[in-house]
C-alpha cells in the first residue's frame, strides 16, 4: 500500500476516538464550542446511542444549521430528505421529472414528512471534530460511517 495513504489512514482512529469521546450536544440551537465560521470538519448526528448520519464540510457552523433549518431544501438538508423518503416510502431516486427531488418537495405529503424530518434533525445530538486537511476529512467521514454503521450513509452516487 502507498506510504502516504498509510500515513493518512493511521491518523483516522485517533480522530475517530476524539469524535466519539465528545459529549453529545443538541444540534440546534447551535451549542457553544462550535468552531468559528468557515471551520472545516466532520460531524455526527445521533439519537440516544444510535448513530445515524455522518457528514463532512468546510463550514461546520453553517452546515449544521442547514440540516435542520425549516427553509432548507433537499440539497442543503440531505439527511432530513433521506428521513422523509424513508417515512413516505419514496426511497428510490428518480432522475426523471416525476419523482425527482424537486417533484417530491412539491408533493404535500412528502413536504410534511420533510418538515417533520428537519424538526427531528434539530432535536438530535451532534458531535463534531475539526479537520482541515481535505483528504483526512474525506477518509474520516468514511471511517466513522463504516465503524459506526450509520444507516443513512450509503456513499452512492446521485
Amino acid at each position: 500500500m502507498d506510504d502516504s495513504f498509510c500515513t493518512a489512514v493511521e491518523a483516522l482512529d485517533p480522530s475517530f476516538r476524539r469524535l466519539i469521546a465528545m459529549a453529545a450536544l443538541k444540534a440546534l440551537p447551535l451549542p457553544r464550542g462550535i468552531p468559528a465560521r468557515g471551520a472545516p470538519g466532520v460531524y455526527l448526528f445521533s439519537e440516544g446511542d444510535q448513530h445515524l448520519y455522518v457528514g463532512r464540510t468546510n463550514r461546520l457552523r453553517e452546515r449544521l444549521l442547514e440540516h435542520g433549518r425549516p427553509s432548507s431544501r433537499h440539497d442543503s438538508a440531505p439527511f432530513a430528505f433521506l428521513l422523509a423518503r424513508e417515512k413516505t416510502g419514496r426511497t428510490i431516486a428518480s432522475y426523471k421529472k416525476n419523482g425527482s427531488r424537486r417533484d417530491l418537495e412539491g408533493d404535500p405529503q412528502f413536504a410534511d414528512a420533510f418538515m417533520a424530518a428537519k424538526r427531528r434533525v434539530r432535536d438530535m445530538n451532534i458531535r463534531f471534530i475539526e479537520e482541515r486537511d481535505p483528504l483526512r476529512q474525506a477518509l474520516l467521514e468514511i471511517y466513522v460511517a463504516v465503524a459506526l454503521r450509520t444507516p443513512y450513509n450509503d456513499f452512492g452516487t446521485h
